[in-house]
C-alpha cells in the first residue's frame, strides 16, 4: 500500500463532500436568509482550504532523507497540522464573534431574522454528511499513522458540531416562532467554544513535537519492553524519544556482554532494531548505543 496514495485517497473523498456542502450551505444561507448558514458554509470552505494544506505538506512530507535533511522531511506534516489547528481556531473565534454581535443586538431590543426550511435541511444533510466523513477519514488517518489526516477528521467533526448547532438554532426558530430566534447564535456561540477545544489539543500535540517533546509514557515503556525481551541485553538506560511526522525516532543505550564478539553484538542489535521496527513502523529512526555489562569476570 502507497502511504502517501493512500492520504490523497482519504483527503480527496473529504474535499468531494466539502465542494458539495459549501456550494449547498451557501446557497441555503442566502435564499434561506440565515447568517447562521452562510457562516457555516465559510467553515465548510475553511475545511477545503485545509484538505488542500494536507495534499501539499503530506507529498512533501513523505520525501525520504536527503543532504540537507537527515531525518527525512516528516515535520512539513507536524507543519500541516499546525496550520490546520490555526485554522480551526480561526473559525471558532470567528463564529463565536459572529454570535456574540447577534446576541448584544437582541439584548438591546434588536430582532433576529427567521431562518427558511432551505437552511434547516441544508444543516440536517450538512451534520449528518461529514459526520460520516469524519468516521471514514479518523478511520484511515490512525490505520496510516497520518496526524494530518486526523487532524483533518477533526476538521470534519467541528464542521458537523458547527451544523449541529446550526440545526438547533435554525430549527427552534422554526418550530418555536420568532421569539425563539436568538437560539441560532447561542448554539453557534456554544459550539465555537467546542471547536476551539479540539483546535487546542490539535496545536498542543504538533507543538509538543516541533519542540521535541518525548513520546508519551505508555510508549516508551513499550519500547524497553521490547528491549528487555533478548535475553542476553541488559540495563537499557538513557532512552530518548520524539516524533518526527508519523513515525518515532528511538535513541537508547544498552548493556551486553563484553566478551562478545563484534560480529556478535552486531547482530543482535540489528535483532533489536527489526524487533522495534516490526512494532513501531519499518520507517522508526533507531539509534542503539552498546556498552559492556558491569561486573561480569570471564575465565
Amino acid at each position: 500500500m502507497n502511504r502517501e496514495r493512500e492520504i490523497y485517497k482519504v483527503t480527496l473523498v473529504g474535499s468531494a463532500a466539502n465542494v458539495l456542502l459549501t456550494v449547498f450551505k451557501f446557497v441555503a444561507g442566502i435564499v434561506g436568509h440565515s447568517a447562521a448558514m452562510t457562516a457555516d458554509a465559510v467553515h465548510s470552505l475553511s475545511d477545503l482550504l485545509t484538505d488542500a494544506v494536507v495534499l501539499v505538506f503530506v507529498r512533501i512530507g513523505a520525501k525520504p532523507e536527503d543532504r540537507d535533511h537527515d531525518y527525512g522531511h516528516g515535520k512539513y506534516e507536524t507543519l500541516a497540522t499546525t496550520f490546520i489547528g490555526i485554522a480551526l481556531a480561526a473559525v471558532a473565534v470567528g463564529i463565536g464573534w459572529k454570535a456574540f454581535e447577534s446576541l448584544v443586538f437582541w439584548y438591546h431590543g434588536g430582532t433576529l431574522p427567521a431562518p427558511g426550511m432551505l437552511a434547516l435541511w441544508a444543516a440536517l444533510v450538512s451534520v449528518v454528511l461529514k459526520e460520516l466523513v469524519y468516521q471514514y477519514t479518523v478511520r484511515r488517518g490512525r490505520s496510516l499513522n497520518s496526524p494530518a489526516v486526523e487532524a483533518n477528521a477533526w476538521h470534519h467533526r467541528s464542521d458537523a458540531l458547527s451544523s449541529l448547532g446550526t440545526l438547533a438554532g435554525i430549527g427552534g426558530a422554526i418550530l418555536l416562532g420568532n421569539r425563539w430566534t436568538v437560539l441560532d447564535p447561542i448554539a453557534g456561540f456554544v459550539v465555537s467554544l467546542f471547536i476551539l477545544r479540539v483546535a487546542w489539543k490539535l496545536l498542543k500535540g504538533s507543538f509538543n513535537e516541533l519542540l521535541e517533546a518525548s513520546l508519551p509514557d505508555e510508549i516508551e515503556k513499550e519500547i524497553l519492553e521490547v528491549v528487555s525481551s533478548f535475553p542476553d541485553v541488559s540495563d537499557p538506560h538513557h532512552l530518548r524519544t520524539r516524533r518526527i511526522g508519523s513515525r518515532y525516532a528511538i535513541e537508547l543505550h544498552i548493556r551486553m556482554d563484553g566478551a562478545m564478539p563484534l560480529a556478535a553484538s552486531h547482530a543482535r542489535t540489528c535483532e533489536i532494531e527489526q524487533a522495534l521496527k516490526a512494532r513501531f513502523g519499518e520507517r522508526t529512526h533507531i539509534t542503539l548505543h552498546v556498552e559492556p555489562q558491569k561486573g561480569l569476570t570471564h575465565s
